[in-house]
């Protein structure tokens, strides 16, 4: 795919999205847990990670995830988890009416952000 080619990894991404919170609850080598709350209008944009995988786990709200390789559309409720694969380009966004919270489970491995927008 040569979208994935046309922007360089990130090793911090947070500067490229806004988010009502962010809160990282554990960092280890090649392992992260972060909590994100997003506001009804906020996404965490096109991106994929070369070497680690993502796992969404809502705690709060209702999560839309926009996967591609292959085109997929997932939605979580609170207590719901999915793991978005390395290398698999993926979109977050709230699909309520109220703040979306989650844990974003990240590793094993190196962390770095793809941007494809």
């Amino acid at each position: 795919m040569t979208a994935k080619r046309k922007h360089e990894p990130l090793k911090d991404a947070s500067h490229l999205y806004e988010v009502e919170r962010r809160v990282r609850h554990a960092a280890r080598p090649g392992f992260h847990i972060t909590e994100l709350q997003l506001s009804p209008t906020q996404t965490v944009p096109w991106h994929y990670h070369t070497a680690i995988a993502d796992t969404f786990y809502v705690l709060d709200g209702e999560m839309r995830l926009f996967l591609q390789d292959p085109k997929q559309e997932i939605r979580l409720r609170p207590g719901e988890s999915f793991t978005a694969a390395a290398g698999r380009p993926h979109l977050v966004t709230n699909a309520g009416k109220t703040s979306l919270t989650f844990l974003v489970l990240q590793g094993i491995g190196d962390y770095d952000y793809v941007p494809l927008v």
